[in-house]
C-alpha cells in the first residue's frame, strides 16, 4: 500500500513537473485543470490494477477513474483546445507575480499534485477492503451515476446558454441555476461520497469522509466559489442581484418565492466570506 501510494506520488509530480516546465515557454498554465483531474483517474485506475484484486478495488478504481476522464477531457477540451490563450485566473497570477511567476507556479503545480494524491486516497483505501460487495455497494454505484449525471446536466444547461448569442454578458438562471449559482460544483461534490458509501463497514470508513471535507472546505472558501464570485460581479451587472436572490451551493427555492426562504449560511454563502464566476467545472484545487 504504501509502494502504491509513493509511486502515485512520483508519477504526479513528475507529470506535473512537466507541465510547469512547458508553461514556462509557452507562459500559458491551463492545462493544470485537466492534468488535476486526469492524475486522479490514472492514480485510481494504478491502485486498482496493483492491488490485491478485490472486486470492491476494482469498482472503486473503475469508478473514480471514471469521473476523472470525464471531468479532465470536459476541462482539456473546454479550457484547453477550445479556448484561446490562458485562462484568466492563471492569467491574473502571472501578471501579478511579474518576473517572479514561473516560481510561484512552481508552488502552484506541487500544490495541484499534492491535491490529486489527496483525492486518490479513497480509491487506495478501498482497493485494500476485502469485504464481498452487497447491496450498498449497488446504492453506491447508483448514488455515482445520478450525481454525475446531474453535473452533465447543469455543465450543459450552462453551455447551451452561452452559446445563444442573445444571452451573452448576463447571467445562466435556467434550469439547476436558478436555485443554486454553483449547481456544479454541488453535485461535484456529492459525488465524493460514492466512495464513503462503499467504505461504510470497512476497516477505512472514516477516513473515507475526509475528501468530501477537503473539497467543501475548498470550494467554499478557498478556490472555488469566491475566485468565482469575484469575477462574476465584476463582470456581470445582473449578478449581484441573481447573487442575493439565489443559493450559493445548495440547490434551493429562490429568495422571495414564497415559503422555505434561507437565511445567510452555507446555503447561500453571505458576502462575508465570499465575493462568486459561473464555471463550467471545478477548477484545479
Amino acid at each position: 500500500m504504501i509502494m502504491q501510494l509513493l509511486i502515485a506520488a512520483a508519477g504526479l509530480f513528475l507529470a506535473l513537473g512537466v507541465l510547469w516546465a512547458v508553461q514556462c515557454r509557452t507562459k500559458n498554465a491551463t492545462a493544470v485543470d485537466a492534468a488535476w483531474a486526469l492524475g486522479i483517474a490514472t492514480a485510481a485506475l494504478y491502485y486498482a490494477a496493483s492491488g490485491p484484486g478485490d472486486p470492491r478495488g476494482w469498482l472503486a478504481g473503475l469508478l473514480a477513474g471514471a469521473w476523472g476522464l470525464r471531468l479532465g477531457l470536459h476541462l482539456l477540451i473546454d479550457r484547453v483546445l477550445t479556448h484561446q490563450g490562458e485562462d484568466s485566473r492563471y492569467a491574473a497570477m502571472r501578471a501579478h507575480y511579474g518576473a517572479g511567476a514561473n516560481a510561484h507556479f512552481a508552488w502552484f503545480f506541487a500544490a495541484q499534485a499534492m491535491a490529486a494524491l489527496v483525492f486518490s486516497l479513497p480509491t487506495l483505501a478501498l482497493v485494500h477492503d476485502p469485504r464481498p460487495l452487497g447491496l450498498l455497494d449497488g446504492f453506491a454505484v447508483a448514488w455515482w451515476a445520478v450525481t454525475l449525471a446531474m453535473v452533465s446536466v447543469a455543465d450543459r444547461q450552462l453551455a447551451r446558454f452561452r452559446a445563444d448569442p442573445a444571452t451573452k454578458g448576463t447571467t445562466c438562471q435556467v434550469g439547476l441555476w436558478r436555485y443554486s449559482r454553483h449547481p456544479n460544483y454541488f453535485f461535484e461534490w456529492l459525488h465524493w461520497f460514492s466512495y464513503v458509501l462503499l467504505g461504510l463497514g470497512g476497516p477505512w470508513q472514516w477516513w473515507l469522509l475526509l475528501a468530501p471535507a477537503v473539497l467543501l472546505m475548498l470550494l467554499l472558501f478557498v478556490t472555488g466559489i469566491p475566485y468565482a464570485e469575484a469575477r462574476s460581479l465584476a463582470s456581470r451587472a445582473d449578478y449581484a442581484e441573481y447573487r442575493r436572490r439565489t443559493s450559493a451551493f445548495i440547490p434551493w427555492k429562490p429568495r422571495g418565492e414564497g415559503r422555505g426562504e434561507r437565511g445567510e449560511g452555507v446555503g447561500t454563502l453571505s458576502s462575508a466570506t465570499s465575493t462568486s464566476v459561473q464555471d463550467r467545472a471545478p477548477p484545479a484545487l
